[in-house]
């Protein structure tokens, strides 16, 4: 019995230590994921006038030279005071 545990341990350190050899399988983890060119540049975040949330600038809909995160929000105007964890 100990000498079939022993065999079992070998066999399965054998198939990991092929696989790694192998490198990632097709469509799997790394390799499926598509990379970022190198010449992309972050994405600028803002803060909605109302409620603080963050988005990106391209998805902020814009009145005067507030930004809001909806239109519900664009039509309810600016907070009447800064959110809690707004930048001062």
């Amino acid at each position: 019995m100990k000498f079939l545990l022993v065999l079992l341990v070998v066999g399965v350190g054998l198939w990991l230590l092929t696989a790694r050899l192998r490198g990632p399988a097709p469509g799997s983890g790394e390799a499926g994921r598509p990379r970022r060119p190198a010449g992309d540049k972050p994405v600028e975040m803002v803060a909605c006038a109302h409620c603080g949330v963050h988005l990106p600038e391209a998805d902020a809909l814009v009145e005067g030279s507030r930004l809001y995160c909806s239109d519900a929000h664009r039509r309810l105007g600016p907070a009447p005071e800064p959110p809690p964890d707004a930048p001062r």
